[in-house]
């Protein structure tokens, strides 16, 4: 290979995210099992939709472990959700 030629690189096609990889024709979800134990009064963002829940850790390093997440969309207790991650804990709504 001459001096100047520099060598080709193939750029990858981007891959899907990562909570989100497809297997043949089902998706598979990245994360963590929680269920919903108990769901906040008080909502926030800019037009109250988002609600705060309290989610129990079923599976991980966090099994049993409480924590607080908001939540978008419809909620209820008994809801099971997975959570990308359970290091994150959001603070709780203050009413003004």
């Amino acid at each position: 290979m001459a001096e100047d030629q520099k060598p080709q690189v193939k750029k990858d096609a981007p891959s899907p995210a990562p909570s989100q990889q497809k297997q043949g024709d089902e998706k598979t979800f990245e994360g963590w099992l929680t269920e919903v134990v108990d769901v906040s009064v008080l909502r926030t963002g800019i037009y109250g939709e988002i609600k705060q829940a309290m989610c129990k850790i079923l599976e991980g390093k966090d099994k049993g472990r409480v924590i607080r997440r908001n939540v978008a969309g419809k909620i209820r207790i008994g809801d099971i959700m997975r959570l990308p991650d359970t290091s994150r804990e959001d603070k709780p709504i203050r009413a003004r």
